[in-house]
């Protein structure tokens, strides 16, 4: 396989593996290309699966990117599970069944599904992990944190408070930051950020998750200063970043 040549050739020094799972229309790959050696690309969604493979196709022949086209669950993996497309906002798109109230608005498939753990024990140990997935978060984070996987980074979105619960009791972080979805393309929309190629200015587009660790300008933040900016600035399309390699101030 590409991606295991790839690993071979670079085992002389620390691979970095980054995990973008939920990734939707690919619009964070770019980004996390400059940031990793090898990019774990996962979304059920075969439409913008095959997008995905379609423009990053010179990515994946040299074995920088690989996308797996599934639905990523904390149980084993399965030749087929049912999985939700949303009729109207693929961004909305689930693998959770949805409400009997809003079942109408999806379009129900069936999918192939990973394990996240599975993955990881195939693609290697993650610098980073993105998780963008519709109501699914914190069940994939305590998968992880079962398995004794604590990535130096981590991100999750924080639409319930058991996500931030979750990278506490169960991850054992102690460092967090905030990147609110609504804002990226102003606050983020020109950049400076660290690559494997040195500092550059990169542009987050709308819809994408933004920065990650240090990219991410300010203070880390400990558990219950950062407990308090959730109260005040509220839950919802905000990512919660968490790291174990970073000192919160203090």
């Amino acid at each position: 396989m590409l991606q295991l040549r790839f690993l071979l050739r670079h085992k002389e020094k620390s691979v970095k593996i980054i995990y973008d799972v939920g990734s939707n229309n690919g619009s964070d790959i770019p980004y996390y290309l400059h940031k990793a050696d090898l990019v774990v690309a996962i979304e059920a969604n075969p439409v913008l699966t095959y997008g995905i493979k379609t423009r990053f196709q010179a990515e994946i022949a040299s074995g920088r990117l690989v996308v797996e086209g599934c639905a990523v669950t904390a149980a084993g993996d399965a030749a087929s599970v049912p999985f939700y497309v949303h009729r109207q906002h693929h961004v909305l798109s689930q693998f959770p069944r949805p409400s009997d109230g809003k079942i109408a608005e999806f379009e129900q498939i069936q999918v192939a599904s990973r394990s996240l753990v599975n993955l990881i024990k195939q693609y290697g140990t993650p610098h980073y992990i993105k998780i963008d997935v519709e109501h699914y978060d914190k069940v994939l984070l305590k998968s992880l944190f079962r398995a004794a996987i604590f990535p130096a980074y981590v991100s999750a979105e924080s639409h319930e408070i058991d996500v931030f619960a979750a990278f506490v009791s169960d991850g054992g972080y102690k460092s967090f930051k905030l990147v609110d979805g609504y804002t990226i393309p102003q606050v983020y929309g020109n950049h400076r950020i660290s690559t494997m190629a040195g500092p550059a200015d990169y542009s987050f587009l709308a819809h994408s998750a933004g920065p990650f660790g240090n990219d991410i300008p300010g203070p880390w933040f400990c558990a219950g200063s950062f407990f308090k900016i959730l109260a005040d600035v509220g839950l919802g399309w905000k990512d919660i970043h968490v790291s174990n390699v970073d000192l919160p101030q203090k």
